[in-house]
Formats: structure tokens, C-alpha cells, sequence
């Protein structure tokens, strides 16, 4: 007689751990579009990566997160470019 554990879901703590980081993600990539896209935009675009790895069901949201990471990031060098500095403000 083999005896077993009883199958237990060990996926939905880490899939709704997935899913804060994909939201998680998409809020701070929107909010570095306005403020502190230096610091913002790096870390939503490891959020949604992270996210992306475990497995999150809010794929859209983390890749959402992502490209606004990224547009944060653009926003900064289009930014400093335009005013000649190494910051920006509005």
C-alpha cells in the first residue's frame, strides 16, 4: 500500500502572488509617466517580469506594465534630450 499526500493546489498562492505583481506593475508604469520614471520604470518592468515568469492570469496587465516601464524609460531620455540636462521636470 503506497500512501500519498493529498493533492493540494501549491499553484494559487503563487499565481495570486503573480497576479498583485502584474497589476502591481501596470500602476507603478503608469505613475512613472508622470513622476520618477527613473525609479518607476525599472521596477515595473521587473515586476512584469516576474509575473510573466510565474505564470500570472493578468498577462495583459504585466504587459501593459511592461511596455509603460519601457515608455517610462523613453519618456526620461526623450525628456533630457529635448532640455539638454541630465533631469527633467514639467
Amino acid at each position: 500500500m503506497q500512501l500519498t499526500a493529498p493533492a493540494t493546489p501549491r499553484t494559487q498562492p503563487r499565481t495570486r502572488d503573480a497576479d498583485g505583481m502584474a497589476v502591481a506593475s501596470f500602476i507603478l508604469g503608469l505613475l512613472g509617466l508622470l513622476v520618477l520614471n527613473l525609479f518607476l520604470g525599472p521596477i515595473s518592468i521587473a515586476l512584469a517580469a516576474v509575473a510573466l515568469w510565474r505564470g500570472t492570469t493578468r498577462k495583459g496587465r504585466a504587459y501593459l506594465g511592461l511596455f509603460l516601464g519601457v515608455a517610462d524609460l523613453a519618456v526620461l531620455g526623450i525628456a533630457m534630450a529635448v532640455s539638454n540636462t541630465i533631469s527633467w521636470s514639467l
